[in-house]
């Protein structure tokens, strides 16, 4: 017997108000429907619809875990740089972080 392979991703949504809400789960297209459906949390329920807007494939629950909390964090210029794709800014953005703290 063959055992599955199972993915873990750290996403990112556009909500409505244009606020953005990042989670994990191992079922992007579910989870998704779950949020646009307003059955997930309260965040993503009083800002409807959502959009997905970044995700990322992690080996694990507990990396992609790691990287929702992480970019938790983050400010929403750190946060739009991510859905850019803009390494450079997200560099850019953390130095300037880090000087602050």
């Amino acid at each position: 017997m063959q055992s599955s392979i199972v993915d873990f991703y750290a996403y990112i949504l556009r909500c409505a108000d244009r606020t953005y809400y990042t989670g994990h789960t191992d079922n992007l297209e579910r989870r998704l429907a779950e949020h646009q459906g307003g059955g997930v949390c309260d965040w993503t329920r009083r800002r409807l619809p959502v959009e997905m807007v970044w995700s990322e494939t992690f080996p694990t629950r507990i990396e992609a875990l790691e990287a929702e909390r992480r970019i938790k964090g983050w400010s929403r210029a750190k946060k739009e740089a991510l859905i850019r794709g803009d390494w450079p800014a997200i560099s850019r953005l953390a130095k300037k972080a880090k000087k602050k703290s």
